[in-house]
């Protein structure tokens, strides 16, 4: 039998479909790959993945070879972990989240993380698009919004709450007035983007009412930092997460308007891939991402 490494490059090869973009990601040539592959079924003695001028794809015999040293790899990696003298972890943690959510939120919670566990390189995809978190080889996915119950390929756990806030610039206020009810947003100029609910309706609820607003939007883009730009430019109205907006609530480049009324928390969500044991590294940094979080509450209760 190969060594574990030829064990762990076959997996991404099967999972990527593809050997140049597993000799890309482990810093190996597209020969290397090849060969190291080709020796693991001479010996073997079976043909993992067929080889064709579009695609590599996984035999059945493959298939099978796959789901049985999956678990394997994993439980080894753990076994290694849990006799790492302080609890320490090494290799490679690979996240998934919206830049906004990154950049804002995630990256700068790391620091004391990071720091204790030194030998672990943590690896951050920027993005908010589905995805194959097994393929991918992704081990912890944040996500914002509503549980999706479509998403059968993997587990989540709940991190936290956000509040949803609806802001424009002072420039924009001072220029347009500022809305004295959730219906006189219908007058404004709306900034659309994936956090606020547009083009469907905003709802607002205050002292048991409840007010549903239809909405089309005048400028829109699929990033929350492209919306809360847009409206720190003056563009218009937008409804975002507290946490995409809170810097430039902070320095006046945005204000909160109708602070009466509530709209509903965005929730925030950690995806582990389903169908292999989640690695302790993922757990731990959620665990960090949750105590974090609640110490933040707290300390605004």
């Amino acid at each position: 039998m190969k060594d574990i490494l030829s064990l762990k490059l076959y997996t991404r090869v099967a999972r990527l479909g593809s050997f140049s973009a597993a000799a890309r990601e482990c810093g190996l040539s597209q020969s290397q790959v090849s060969r190291i592959i080709a020796d693991l079924e001479g010996d073997l003695g079976a043909r993992l993945l067929s080889r064709t001028t579009r695609a590599v794809v996984l035999t059945d015999a493959g298939a099978e070879f796959l789901s049985r040293i999956d678990p394997i790899l994993v439980a080894l990696d753990e076994a290694e972990q849990s006799v790492r003298e302080g609890g320490i972890f090494r290799g490679v943690l690979r996240m998934s989240m919206p830049g906004s959510v990154a950049i804002r939120e995630v990256i700068p919670r790391l620091a004391t993380f990071a720091a204790r566990h030194p030998e672990l390189h943590i690896r951050i995809l920027l993005g908010d698009r589905p995805q194959d978190l097994v393929k991918d080889a992704v081990d912890v996915a944040i996500r914002l919004g509503r549980l999706l119950d479509s998403n059968a390929a993997a587990t989540a756990t709940a991190i936290g709450k956000i509040p949803r806030v609806v802001v424009a610039s002072r420039g924009y206020v001072e220029l347009n007035g500022a809305p004295s009810t959730p219906d006189a947003l219908i007058g404004h100029r709306i900034v659309g983007g994936p956090a606020s609910a547009v083009p469907d309706a905003w709802k607002f609820k205050r002292a048991g009412e409840e007010i549903v607003v239809p909405l089309e939007p005048h400028f829109s883009t699929d990033e929350n930092e492209g919306a809360v730009a847009a409206a720190s430019a003056g563009l218009g109205i937008t409804s975002t997460s507290e946490w995409a907006c809170r810097r430039e609530l902070a320095d006046g480049s945005l204000v909160r308007l109708l602070v009466d009324w509530k709209m509903a928390d965005i929730p925030v969500y950690a995806y582990f891939p389903m169908g292999r044991a989640t690695r302790a590294a993922g757990c731990a940094v959620v665990d960090h991402l949750i105590a974090d979080f609640r110490r933040e509450q707290v300390g605004h209760s």
